[in-house]
């Protein structure tokens, strides 16, 4: 057997259909489809069935994706490694949310870039939930506390939210869309917004914000992204104050890396020093 015709057999039984699999391993369709056939003709048995809904696993399947997934980890474990007696060179890898990077971190890293010029940084930005044990990024900031997993979580601050509008914006509001929906941010203003009509949608914050300065209506934002604005007017809550958690993220296997210890301690340092504008108290309410 050969191990790539095992990660892709893998890569397939977690996506469920061809071209899924193909993006995430960056293969084409048929490369796919003969690595699965040649695992299958090794095997001397059927793994997998097509049906309308994608590729299900067969029993057999279900077997050998339980023994390949723990090779996968054990693999993977000796990927996390990568690095560990290296020092402050090489890539760090991290994902975030758009506003959280474009506004308030990557402006803060120049620090840590002055201090360790061997050291490489990509910013990932994605609201999905990247997997740190996959290497798909070194460090994650995400606004809710990882409920399982072997990750190791430190909350960073407190994320508050405000709500904003220009000086005589119409009584409207700006909010956001359908995919955004059960963003606790997103249900307060439909909960607090008393009723009134959406002038604006966006799935981007940034684009609220410019909605806002714009003269749509009113936005519910974090006070971080907002607070100083010019054009923006903070005005009191129509209900009880909104907070988030800020968690940073890091597999239990990556946190002594120097290079990713050198990037969790500057990442504490500027979340601790921006504590206050990041919950909204470092302004006049």
């Amino acid at each position: 057997m050969d191990w790539d015709d095992l990660r892709v057999f893998l890569e397939l039984a977690r996506a469920g259909s061809l071209s899924a699999a193909a993006r995430s391993l960056r293969l084409s369709h048929a490369t796919v489809g003969r690595r699965l056939a040649a695992l299958e003709s090794a095997l001397g048995r059927s793994l997998m069935e097509r049906r309308p809904e994608g590729y299900v696993l067969t029993d057999e399947g279900e077997s050998v994706r339980a023994l390949t997934e723990a090779m996968d980890e054990r693999a993977q474990a000796i990927r996390r490694r990568e690095g560990a007696d290296t020092g402050l060179t090489g890539t760090v890898r991290l994902t975030m949310t758009q506003a959280l990077a474009d506004i308030f971190l990557i402006p803060r890293m120049g620090a840590l870039r002055a201090a360790n010029p061997g050291l490489d940084l990509e910013i990932i930005v994605d609201n999905r939930t990247l997997s740190l044990a996959r290497r798909e990024a070194d460090l994650a900031i995400r606004l809710a506390r990882p409920q399982r997993g072997d990750l190791v979580g430190r909350r960073l601050a407190t994320l508050g939210y405000g709500l904003y509008a220009a000086p005589d914006a119409p009584d409207t509001l700006i909010a956001y869309d359908e995919s955004m929906a059960e963003l606790p941010e997103a249900l307060w203003l439909d909960r607090h917004g008393g009723g009134r009509r959406v002038a604006f949608r966006s799935n981007s914050v940034q684009g609220q914000l410019a909605a806002a300065v714009a003269g749509f209506g009113t936005a519910f934002l974090p006070c971080m992204l907002a607070d100083g604005v010019p054009g923006l007017e903070r005005l009191p809550l129509s209900g009880p104050p909104l907070t988030r958690e800020v968690w940073l993220l890091v597999h239990r296997d990556r946190r002594e890396v120097p290079r990713v210890r050198a990037v969790i301690e500057h990442l504490v340092t500027v979340f601790t020093a921006e504590r206050a504008r990041l919950k909204g108290t470092a302004v006049a309410q």
